[in-house]
Formats: structure tokens, sequence, C-alpha cells
């Protein structure tokens, strides 16, 4: 199967999800302002037309986009894995996390912030509206080392977004113990770490890149 990402973005979800399988693909690395195919200079989106990242190959020549539609069909496609659950509620959890992450997080509270063109009182606003997700996502997360019972695709989402801690300066994760705690016991799981420390590497060639076509 082929992966299309971009360096840390939330398609690092997918990236240490296939890891944690054991599973083989092909990384097809896009850049996210030209959206160029640096594995073979292609345009992707011929390939997403709305050139978001992650995009899944599937072996058999499907596209499949959007995360947590990715994310379930890599848990289903390796349920040796575990990285998903049962039927029934079980999963109804596993997807009520996706939708949260995705949705509360992901676009509710991260993008906002992280939109260098945003104005500074629309960022305040995001903060004072959202920061109350982050709150309840430590209420769930004291006394639990994962979202569910286990290590899902929901937490391999969780831990990418959470990452981007590192470049909102108001997000500390000091005031949430619990949140900062799973962080850090994640980020040491090996599929995380290996996941996290190749795009870091590629991260930085891309604002080098970046930087040079300025």
């Amino acid at each position: 199967m082929d992966l299309y990402f971009s360096p840390l973005a939330c398609s690092l979800a997918t990236r240490i999800a296939l890891y944690e399988a054991g599973a083989k693909a092909n990384y097809l690395e896009v850049d996210p302002k030209t959206k160029i195919v640096l594995n073979d200079g292609s345009d992707f989106r011929a390939v997403n037309p709305l050139g978001l990242v992650p995009t899944l190959r599937t072996d058999d020549g499907d596209l499949l986009t959007e995360n947590a539609a990715i994310l379930q069909y890599v848990a289903d496609r390796f349920p040796q894995a575990k990285l998903g659950t049962g039927p029934g509620m079980d999963r109804s959890r596993l997807h009520q996390w996706l939708c949260f992450i995705g949705t509360e997080l992901h676009k509710g509270l991260f993008i906002p912030i992280l939109d260098k063109t945003a104005p500074e009182e629309m960022k305040a606003h995001v903060l004072k509206k959202n920061l109350s997700r982050l709150d309840h996502l430590d209420n769930h997360l004291r006394d639990r080392d994962y979202l569910l019972d286990h290590f899902t695709v929901a937490d391999a989402y969780l831990v990418t977004v959470i990452n981007w801690t590192m470049a909102t300066p108001p997000v500390q994760l000091a005031k949430w113990p619990a949140v900062k705690t799973y962080y850090e016991r994640l980020r040491a799981r090996p599929s995380v770490a290996r996941a996290i420390a190749e795009e870091f590497e590629l991260y930085k060639a891309e604002l080098a890149r970046h930087k040079a076509a300025a």
C-alpha cells in the first residue's frame, strides 16, 4: 500500500499504526506548500484533489482519505496487531475517540493555533473556548494507560496531535498532568519513537527547503 504523508502532520498516526502492525508500505512524502510528491515529482492533487494527507492507496488500488477512516482501515486490515476493537459498543467507543481527537483537538484547537496567518484575537478566543477539551481528556486519562483498555489507532492519533504542543507555546502540558504522563509514556513506545524520529528529520529538511525557496 501507499501512504501519502507530510512530516509530523496528522498522517504520522497512520505511520505509527503501520509500524505497530509490522506492515509494509510505501511512504510518499507530500510537500505541504507545493503539493508535490517528493518521491517522483508528481502533483499530489492528481491523487487527492483536496491535497490533504493522509491519503492511502490500498493493495487493491482503492484510495482512502480522512484520518479516522484510514486508521480504522489499518486496524481492520491487520487484526493480529489488535489496533482496533471488537464489534458493538467497544467499536463505537473507538470511533467516539477518533471523532473527538479529529474535531475537538485537531481541527478545533490545534489547527487555528498553528495557523501563522490567524489573528491573535482569534487564537485567544479558540484557546478560551477549547482548552476544556484537554480538561476532559485529562480526567479520562487518570489511572489509564490508553484511551481504551489497550493501545489502539486512537492512541496513535492522539499522540500525534499532542506532539504538536511542541509548536504551540500557549498549550503547556504541565497544566494537564495525566495528558503529560500519557504523552511521555507513548513517546517511549517503539513504534511512536521510531515514527516521530524519522519524520522529525524529514520535517527539518522541509523547513530548510522552504527557507531556500523563499
